[in-house]
């Protein structure tokens, strides 16, 4: 599997350097494909001297082409990907750049999915300086996270499946000409998600949870340049795009497309409102005010973003729009539905283990692991809170198993922020947890519910080797601990003596 970096430029030399030094210093080497919309700065004069330089070094990686004329973003990208001889295509803006490690990482994603036809990774958005602001969120557990193909559109719809910005995109270079490549009515607005809805109906998707690319947020970036107004019609088409692919699954549990519409007036009178163009407010924010189910909508899309706890596996066995306690719908397969008891015992947890981070002084992170399961109980009939929430001794083990599995997520989403490739693979985690209460339930003489936590976690060497590890480092410090306290008995004896 070969990879192409396909970068479009114009008039941004600047920033254009950048972007293909980070391309050519790849860990795992690649082509790249450098797309000029007939810049009228230097741009030809430094890329061709740059390509003669590498020849001469024996490297032919770097491809030039100069549009004869203006043609636009869309254009430009769907020229490189037609020039470009992997099967792989990372398309790339030229005031945006890559981690060395970018195309290694996908690469090695991609490899355990044949599958797949896009692949995506977080990004930090950076200042023209380089300096941080802000990092897109995780997309599912572990480091690499597989949705199926039917259950994609879903998650566009709901936002739960944030493929991003070409900086953070890979696409399979067959399924993007099939597709008919970027569309240029939708020229740098909405042109690269318009192609991620098309591609995604010939495979599954891949999120690579790590921070391989580099967006920068400036003045200067083509889709500032829109009016607010364009980029919400733009972004209702899309929807509706999106609405369109949504699996037959999940069709009665979406919400009403004039929903989805008032949500994004919602959205967008925020963004006006932010960005002080208080002009536009009011003609975006329209009747959308008075619609509830859009206020729930914009409230789950916020939570989504600020909370690493709606990063879960079960994502799409839940439906979305249903408050805690309410009854599933008929319609509803089984394996759409999810048991109020782990709700229970998961909000339960997730309390102790906020409250405990409270008392250590921890504020920030006391507050993002108890928010959900806060909002929840608020949001839940109160007999609920009495009845099953405060009560976790009474709900099975492996109902306490899975909740504590998926709290992990919580904690495992803020130890990766702080410590971040040093901690184990989130799965190897869960699996380890699962060992640990498998071996409860099997010291409570419970056999058959030994057997229904430990699987499939037995089989994981790597969980054995943690809890080997766990096991073998409380030793430890349980003998420090016991040469601690002899200390400070001797001590204490011979000053009593004294």
């Amino acid at each position: 599997m070969q990879f192409s970096i396909v970068i479009t430029t114009y008039n941004r030399l600047a920033l254009l350097k950048r972007a293909i030094e980070t391309s050519l210093a790849q860990s795992y080497p690649c082509e790249v494909v450098v797309i000029d919309d007939c810049s009228s700065d230097e741009t030809q004069t430094y890329v061709q001297e740059l390509q003669q330089q590498l020849i001469a070094d024996g490297d032919t990686r770097l491809i030039y082409h100069r549009n004869a004329s203006n043609s636009g973003h869309s254009a430009s990208m769907n020229s490189g990907v037609k020039l470009a001889s992997g099967d792989w295509i990372k398309p790339l803006d030229d005031d945006d750049y890559l981690d060395s490690n970018c195309i290694r990482q996908m690469r090695r994603a991609i490899q355990q999915n044949s599958k797949a036809v896009i692949c995506s990774c977080q990004a930090e958005q950076v200042d023209p300086d380089g300096h941080p602001l802000h990092r897109t969120p995780r997309a599912g557990p572990g480091r690499a996270f597989v949705i199926p193909q039917e259950d994609i559109h879903y998650g566009m719809l709901l936002e739960i499946v944030p493929f991003g910005t070409p900086v953070q995109v890979a696409f399979k270079r067959s399924a993007f000409l099939e597709m008919g490549g970027w569309d240029s009515q939708f020229d740098g607005n909405c042109d690269d998600i318009d192609s991620w809805i098309k591609i995604s109906q010939l495979g599954d998707a891949i999120f690579v949870n790590k921070c391989l690319a580099y967006r920068t947020i400036w003045d200067g970036a083509l889709n500032h340049k829109l009016s607010l107004r364009k980029r919400l019609e733009t972004n209702i088409l899309m929807k509706q795009k999106i609405y369109d692919c949504v699996a037959p699954q999940y069709q009665e549990n979406i919400p009403k497309f004039n929903h989805v519409i008032a949500y994004l007036r919602l959205h967008w009178a925020a963004v006006a409102f932010k960005q002080k163009k208080f002009n536009e407010v009011l003609p975006i924010l329209s009747f959308s005010i008075f619609c509830l189910p859009a206020w729930e909508l914009l409230l789950r899309a916020i939570l989504f973003r600020q909370s690493p706890w709606l990063s879960r596996p079960t994502w799409f066995r839940e439906h979305p729009f249903r408050l805690p306690g309410e009854n599933s719908s008929p319609h509803l397969k089984p394996s759409l539905t999810r048991p109020i008891k782990l709700e229970a015992s998961r909000h339960s947890l997730q309390l102790q283990q906020s409250w405990l981070q409270f008392k250590k002084g921890k504020w920030k992170t006391g507050f993002i692991l108890g928010q959900h399961a806060i909002l929840n109980i608020f949001k839940s009939p109160i007999s609920h809170h009495f009845s099953s929430r405060w009560n976790i001794r009474k709900i099975p083990l492996h109902q306490q198993a899975n909740a504590n599995s998926v709290l992990l997520e919580d904690i495992y989403d803020i130890l990766q922020k702080k410590y971040q490739s040093d901690i184990p693979d989130l799965k190897v985690l869960q699996h380890y947890l699962h060992l640990r209460w498998s071996w409860a339930a099997l010291r409570q003489g419970k056999l058959c519910t030994t057997v229904r936590i430990a699987f499939p976690a037995v089989l994981n060497r790597r969980a054995w080797q943690t809890w080997l590890k766990i096991v073998r480092l409380q030793h430890q410090q349980e003998r420090q601990n016991s040469v601690r306290r002899k200390l400070i008995d001797s001590l204490h004896d011979s000053h009593s003596d004294s």
